[in-house]
C-alpha cells in the first residue's frame, strides 16, 4: 500500500487534510514530512496528534523499510503545492518552482500561475509563459505576501 493511501485516512479520522508529503531516503535512513490542514489553521497539538497516531499505524503496517524520521507540519506561508488542483486554488499567486530536468534550459523558476492542465502548471514568468510539465517539478512553492 502506498504511503498517502495509509496515512490519509487516519488524517481525515483526526479532522484534518493531508496536504501533501515528501519522502526523502538517504543512505540506511528515510524522512518522511507530513504536511497537514485544517479549517481553522494548525497548531503544535494537532501536529502532535497527528504523528503519534501515524505513528501507531507506520509502526503495524510497516511500509518503510529503514529507519526513518517522521515530521509532521503545518505548509506554512510558503506553502508547497502538490497536486493540480492545489495549483488551481493559488492561480495568480506567485510560486517558486524546482525542477527534476531543464525546461527551456532552466531548472528554477519564480513566476506566477496563469493556468493549471492535468499534467502541467504554465507559469507566466515576465513576459513570457513556460509549461512546466507536473511530473518534472521537484519542489514548488507559493511566495508569501508581507
Amino acid at each position: 500500500m502506498e504511503l498517502k493511501e495509509l496515512i490519509t485516512p487516519v488524517i481525515a479520522g483526526l479532522g484534518f487534510e493531508l496536504w501533501g508529503l515528501e519522502y526523502r531516503v538517504q543512505r540506511n535512513s528515510a524522512l518522511l514530512r507530513i504536511f497537514i490542514d485544517g479549517p481553522n489553521g494548525i497548531n503544535l497539538d494537532d501536529c502532535a496528534a497527528v504523528s503519534d497516531q501515524v505513528s501507531g499505524v507506520l509502526d503495524v503496517e510497516d511500509p518503510i523499510p529503514v529507519p526513518y524520521r517522521l515530521e509532521v507540519s503545518s505548509p506554512g506561508m510558503d506553502r508547497p503545492l502538490f497536486t493540480p488542483d492545489q495549483f488551481r486554488r493559488y492561480q495568480g499567486e506567485d510560486i517558486r518552482v524546482r525542477l527534476n530536468w531543464p525546461v527551456e534550459g532552466q531548472r528554477n523558476y519564480r513566476g506566477r500561475i496563469a493556468g493549471v492542465e492535468e499534467t502541467a502548471v504554465i507559469l507566466a514568468v515576465e513576459e513570457n509563459s513556460v509549461r512546466l510539465p507536473l511530473e518534472a517539478i521537484s519542489r514548488a512553492r507559493l511566495v508569501p505576501k508581507f
